[in-house]
């Protein structure tokens, strides 16, 4: 399954990458370029940082999980995947020279997608807060916080609940 990627031509925003053309099933050879957008993501910098710092994804998720790649022929632009029982938004990056283009926001219309089409009406996101913005305005409703859980999350996060159908 495959989605246009075009950038939104508000003022101020940078002009869409040349050739954004996909969302593809993420394979096991996407694993190295995944982690590296992780560890690498400008939202996970400062106080963040360490729970990013040993992040790895690996082959063997890709292969257990929904994983899909926002692509422009060959770099990725970004990735998320969907766990379908409980129905969650597991992981969603989108490269930091990508951001702004509405790689996000396409992204998420394919999970919307993707729950649809397993028979789900919502799906949980629990987001990293600087994120939170970014999922109510695609249409999600705050529904709770989850608390810390130290050492690997050293701050509350806020829940989501979002919409598919």
């Amino acid at each position: 399954m495959t989605s246009p990627l075009t950038a939104k031509g508000a003022a101020g925003r940078r002009a869409a990458r040349p050739g954004a053309s996909a969302i593809r099933r993420a394979t096991a050879a996407d694993a190295r370029r995944l982690t590296r957008l992780v560890r690498g993501s400008g939202a996970y910098r400062g106080h963040y940082a360490p729970m990013v710092a040993g992040y790895r994804v690996g082959p063997d998720y890709i292969e257990a999980h929904d994983v899909f790649v926002a692509t422009d022929g060959g770099g990725v632009l970004g990735f998320y995947s969907l766990v379908l029982s409980p129905p969650e938004l597991d992981l969603m990056f989108v490269a930091d020279d990508a951001q702004g283009l509405g790689i996000g926001r396409l992204m998420i219309e394919h999970m919307a997608g993707r729950a649809r089409s397993a028979g789900l009406d919502a799906v949980r996101v629990v987001a990293h807060p600087p994120a939170e913005g970014f999922y109510l305005s695609v249409g999600a409703r705050r529904t709770g916080t989850v608390d810390a859980r130290p050492p690997a999350v050293m701050w509350d996060r806020p829940e989501l609940l979002l919409p598919v159908t």
